[in-house]
């Protein structure tokens, strides 16, 4: 009879205590869900669309048809249309800050970036950015700019920009030089751009990879006192666990070749493989830009 009647005690405290842990849990999970809610509106509620433009040559006047050409007067008229439409042109540096130091982003910002380093972006988008206080990526290829470095040939039709060009655009504040690979921009198969040939092994590839990006990047740093700290994809071409040595390399961003509006929050991830809209001739810059608007 005693025996009965502990078992029936100890029965009643172990569904008391079940009772008290279900009851525990319960309010974890509320609060676990009400916190997600808060973290997700909160993150909603910090978000910037951002329009990002790829450009790569710039000529003094043009009839040329190549897509990667428009003329010294369509870049002018593209910087009037953001300067009268109260967009805000930024740099990497600024969407880093956002993310990492919770600091502000403009109303309606915007970044533009050229790719590759030619001559003419010096000598004529530089004049401008100057002239309307405007900003903007120059993303060089840094084989191309030591070979131009060593050279008398300022032809804007073909030559690249020379370290003491890019120097003294990133002297201005106003451009910001970044990461394009040293020697790896080139559409020749097996290899494309960054991207793994077939076949070839993780540690291969980690290797050549990060040779020459790191060539680039002391480089850069050495001619301007400043470490890039965005990678520019050459023709967007990226593989599967690239965007891993990336960041083991220190990158906080990564640019690809994309036509999309991006989403910037305050998660560093939404840096990686941001988009860009391509700045083609032949088109005015109204109906160029209204596609964002």
């Amino acid at each position: 009879m005693k025996i009965n009647i502990k078992l029936y005690i100890n029965k009643k405290y172990i569904i008391k205590l079940l009772s008290i842990f279900m009851t525990v849990m319960s309010s974890v999970i509320i609060m676990s869900k009400l916190c997600s809610d808060f973290f997700a509106d909160n993150n909603i509620n910090n978000s910037v669309k951002l329009p990002i433009i790829m450009y790569h040559l710039v000529f003094k006047n043009t009839d040329n048809k190549n897509k990667f050409i428009i003329s010294e007067s369509t870049f002018e008229e593209d910087l009037k249309y953001i300067k009268n439409n109260n967009y805000t042109t930024i740099l990497v540096r600024d969407l880093i800050n956002y993310v990492e130091n919770k600091c502000d982003l403009p109303e309606k910002p915007i970044l533009l970036t050229f790719d590759d380093g030619a001559y003419n972006n010096y000598l004529y988008a530089f004049e401008l950015a100057k002239k309307y206080n405007m900003k903007f990526v120059f993303s060089p290829i840094c084989h191309e700019i030591e070979k131009y470095s060593k050279i008398c040939d300022k032809n804007p039709k073909y030559a690249y920009a020379t370290w003491e060009n890019i120097s003294e655009m990133s002297n201005s504040n106003l451009i910001e030089i970044q990461n394009h690979t040293y020697n790896l921009h080139s559409c020749k198969k097996p290899r494309i751009g960054c991207k793994k040939i077939m076949g070839e092994s993780d540690e291969i590839y980690e290797k050549i990879l990060t040779e020459d990006i790191q060539k680039a990047q002391d480089l850069i740093k050495n001619h301007t006192n400043c470490s890039p700290t965005a990678f520019v994809y050459p023709f967007g071409a990226i593989s599967k666990n690239t965007n891993d040595i990336i960041k083991k390399l220190g990158f906080k961003s990564s640019f690809l070749c994309e036509d999309k509006i991006n989403v910037i929050t305050r998660n560093p991830e939404c840096l990686y493989n941001l988009k860009r809209f391509l700045r083609k001739p032949g088109i005015s810059s109204e109906k160029f830009f209204k596609k964002f608007e």
